[in-house]
């Protein structure tokens, strides 16, 4: 084995396949998830419909949340392989290939073969790096971008003076402006903040003052600027101008209702990447047998994770993946106390070690096991909120062994555990690998178990409209999945009276705070309640926000399914 690791070709080419096989089976097996996996996917199918790739849309109106290189490669997936979930997730188990690979390659060539073998092999086998690369989500390939140009300014901070400093310059660069392409700005405040942080702690004011750190500059403006650019140019400074209002407004609230305490992504990172996060603390202050440079990328690294950590707990919108670049410093600091069998537990971290193992563990018994007791538990508990009921009552198939794969994960996590006591290698691969197929596996049960619980039932009446010419909206609750899985149109709006309607609600909604996209759907809904439609109008809800309808005499209930209620109204 260490005989093909030596052979960078032969090393590389096993890595990619054996993250294909990990990667990309079965990533179609089930729909795609609302808000997020939906809303991209929905903007790259735009793209192909509408035949317009220069902006971002969504409803076929500007959508300028989101940059567009994700969504390129996302409607590239498409056009290869039909408008579908699989090509939609593809471009991430795709990142997840390149990752691996370049963390062994970097690994291998900055430190030892080791370092780059289980470096690799922890960030494959962490619980959230391996779902983000079989989501359909932006983060992976952002966090990519800006990973590689973090490591060309830590190659060109190291030796300013070297023949190679304006090549590594203009890459860290491009890099970076690909990054800010993909997701927006915040990639130039988290890599500025670093850059400034390392420069103040190791003194080096004058590669302020260089041609390199200006070819950097230039090179990150350039690439970042030039599909603005290209917008400006084109009379769409308003969509310019609303991303940046949007950029604002998500650093300064808690957007979509996703907020939460201070210490929300601490919580996160231990339990989302265990169990490297007990390594990463456990080697966090080592730096023994390590060279200058090795040192210097170490720093750098720990800097992103201090940056992101404190940066991401301050800012009040707080979702999971905002922390998801402090993935790479977690895992590396992990893989150089591996590579070194330097691990020895203290008392406080062997008893985290375990409890977050059983924590884990119970949880997927518990969810491996919940047709046998859901009747019970519904009659013990009282839940006030409709729409979780029904979620809960959703009749989805287990065939009762599904609690088996936490054994599976037992295993795993005592040969790790047994490796670090033992200071023995293979049990440590053996381990982490054990763990990988544990992920594969519940990753493939679990994950469409629960979107059945959670939105099927909706996806499912989307899926049956899909052909028939008609309006459809959902009441009271924010969706993506209505406009992709009936594969809308821009011919949806075709009705003159509907246009007319529209138009005459947009600047209310609009000086309310509402973007277009929402303004469009809010007074598309009020006039598929009461203008005249001259096809059937299709509205679902929440089981809680029936009355809303049934007020309306035109709307007849079609039924109800796992909390969602189905209405139509038909046309005169």
């Amino acid at each position: 084995m260490e005989r093909i690791l030596k052979n960078n070709t032969l090393s590389l080419l096993l890595i990619g396949i054996i993250s294909g096989l990990t990667f990309i089976p079965l990533i179609g097996n089930c729909p795609l998830f609302d808000w997020d996996e939906i809303n991209f996917a929905e903007c790259a199918r735009e793209m192909i419909v509408s035949g317009n790739y220069s902006k971002v849309q969504l409803n076929y109106q500007p959508f300028w949340e989101k940059p567009p290189v994700f969504i390129w490669m996302q409607a590239l997936c498409m056009q290869l392989f039909g408008i579908n979930e699989f090509a939609a997730r593809l471009p991430n188990a795709v990142c997840g290939i390149v990752t691996l690979m370049t963390l062994f390659y970097l690994g291998k060539k900055y430190f030892t073969i080791k370092v780059g073998f289980f470096w690799c092999l922890l960030y494959g086998s962490t619980i959230l790096p391996h779902l983000y690369f079989r989501a359909g989500l932006i983060d992976p390939w952002f966090n990519y971008f800006i990973f590689l140009s973090l490591l060309h300014i830590a190659i060109t901070l190291n030796d300013f003076n070297s023949k190679s400093k304006y090549k590594n310059a203009s890459l860290a660069g491009l890099f970076l402006g690909i990054a800010v392409l993909t997701k927006g700005p915040a990639a130039i405040v988290i890599v500025g903040l670093i850059m400034l942080l390392f420069i103040i702690l190791k003194k080096q004011w004058l590669f302020l003052k260089s041609k390199t750190f200006l070819l950097f500059i230039l090179s990150t403006l350039v690439i970042s600027g030039s599909w603005f650019l290209g917008l400006y140019l084109n009379g769409n400074k308003d969509i310019i101008l609303e991303f940046l209002i949007y950029q604002k407004r998500l650093a300064e609230t808690a957007d979509a209702g996703h907020d939460g305490p201070f210490y929300y992504h601490v919580i996160v990172l231990l339990v989302g990447c265990f169990p490297a996060s007990i390594f990463f603390i456990n080697n966090y202050r080592n730096t023994e047998s390590l060279t200058p440079f090795q040192k210097h990328v170490r720093l750098i690294l720990l800097l992103l994770f201090w940056v992101v950590l404190i940066l991401f707990s301050i800012i009040k919108t707080k979702i999971v993946h905002y922390s998801s670049l402090c993935y790479f410093p977690i895992t590396f600091i992990a893989a150089l106390a591996i590579s070194n069998l330097n691990i020895t537990f203290k008392k406080y971290q062997s008893i985290l070690y375990w409890f977050l193992s059983i924590l884990l563990i119970g949880a997927f018994i518990v969810l491996g096991t919940i047709n046998f007791y859901k009747e019970s538990l519904l009659q013990l508990i009282s839940i006030s909120d409709k729409f979780t009921l029904g979620n809960i009552k959703a009749d989805v198939y287990w065939n009762g062994f599904e609690w088996f794969i936490a054994v599976l994960l037992f295993l795993a996590l005592l040969f790790i555990y047994k490796g670090v006591l033992k200071k023995h290698y293979q049990l440590l691969t053996l381990g982490f690998s054990a763990l990988t197929v544990f992920l594969v596996t519940a990753v493939n049960v679990f994950i469409p178990k629960i979107e059945q619980y959670s939105q099927h039932a909706a996806i499912e009446f989307y899926k049956q409209i899909k052909n028939i010419d008609c309006y459809t909206e959902t009441q009271r609750f924010k969706s993506y999945a209505y406009l992709f899985y009936t594969d809308r149109k821009p011919s949806h709006y075709v009705n003159s009276d509907q246009k007319i309607h529209i138009e005459n609600f947009l600047d209310q909604f609009e000086k309310e705070g509402n973007s277009r996209i929402t303004s469009y759907a809010t007074a598309n809904l009020q006039w598929m309640k009461r203008g005249k439609i001259d096809k059937p109008a299709f509205i679902v809800c929440k089981v809680d926000n029936e009355k809303d309808l049934e007020e309306i005499a035109d709307f007849k209930k079609l039924y109800s399914k796992n909390g969602f209620s189905f209405y139509l109204r038909k046309p005169n």
